[in-house]
């Protein structure tokens, strides 16, 4: 079995070439991936070929709390781990080739957003910062290194500092991104307000039991009043992901060339939705090359035609994790 390259994968440019490199890359995992080869054997009383991309099974993303999901057994260039409260198994994701996730964010963001060099990049991300393991930070930190300007950085619990590096950029008239986690960029607001409609605020979700859970458009009010902007932007990602989709505005999402979402029945997971219908979201994430790329998450969703998507929740009785998990 070949194994799929990098030239590959970013280079889809459309359903057919991504639809037919999906198939490649189950024929790969199932093939070299221990953990979902067996998780797929189980699955099949007989040897059936899969020839398409709506009969791959998704393998839960729960396996990522108890097994290394590798495609090889190459060493270990980062472990990514998912936060989680005191007691709570957290997912591990093992990335014996960092390079793939690198290329993947940068190509998102420069997909979504430009030329990453023309931003100034601020982060208050106060709850990952404070662990080990983020990938989240990992981004965020190549993200401020690759924008080669000065002012870009890490903010912790300094907001007063924030506030004033913020109207710095407002009055030099500079693109700047402020990306935050959620509960952090309330509590910034609750103090300091701002007018500064060209600035793009991305909320990556999560409250981390610091505050109450808030309705998307709840939250996106308060946020938007504060920081004087007409939209919050959102990242969707998690630990177990090397890809993320991205919304500017209105809790919709959409995904890369190389990412898709589907949804399953809640009640059913071998049967997928129609599309503006709530399920279930299965994600194939084709940059997790060295693990597995199709995920059955355990948030809820709504795919439409275009392939955007917008999620409303989650699965009674599931971990909290940092992705956006808002209700719609």
């Amino acid at each position: 079995m070949i194994k799929p390259g990098k030239q590959q994968v970013f280079a889809i440019d459309s359903a057919d070439s991504f639809n037919e490199l999906a198939l490649q890359v189950f024929n790969y995992q199932a093939a070299n991936c221990d953990v979902y080869g067996r998780f797929v054997a189980g699955l099949r009383s007989k040897k059936v070929e899969i020839k398409s991309v709506e009969q791959i099974p998704f393998m839960p993303v729960e396996f990522f709390k108890s097994h290394r999901v590798v495609t090889s057994g190459d060493v270990d260039e980062a472990v990514f781990t998912s936060s989680g409260t005191t007691g709570v198994i957290t997912s591990r994701h093992h990335v014996t080739d960092v390079s793939w996730y690198e290329e993947s964010f940068r190509k998102a963001f420069d997909l979504f957003y430009g030329d990453i060099k023309g931003y100034t990049v601020l982060a208050l991300l106060p709850s990952y910062l404070e662990r080990e393991g983020s990938s989240l930070i990992y981004m965020a930190r190549d993200l401020i290194s690759q924008s080669a300007n000065a002012d870009s950085g890490f903010y912790l619990y300094n907001h007063e500092e924030l506030h004033q590096k913020l109207q710095q950029q407002k009055a030099a008239n500079k693109p700047t991104l402020l990306i935050g986690v959620t509960f952090a960029l309330l509590d910034f607001v609750d103090t300091y307000q701002i007018d500064f409609p060209e600035l793009i605020v991305m909320e990556t979700g999560g409250m981390k039991g610091r505050r109450k859970e808030m309705i998307r458009e709840e939250l996106h009010s308060a946020l938007c009043a504060g920081f004087g902007v007409d939209a919050i932007h959102s990242e969707y990602g998690m630990t177990e992901l090397l890809s993320q989709a991205y919304s500017k505005g209105e809790g919709i999402f959409y995904c890369p060339p190389w990412m898709k979402i589907i949804t399953r029945d809640t009640n059913d997971p071998f049967t997928l939705t129609d599309t503006g219908k709530t399920g279930g979201i299965n994600i194939i994430d084709l940059a997790n090359l060295n693990s597995c790329s199709f995920i059955a998450t355990q948030d809820l969703g709504k795919v439409y035609a275009d392939g955007s998507f917008e999620v409303i929740g989650r699965f009674d009785n599931s971990d909290i994790r940092g992705c956006n998990l808002l209700i719609a």
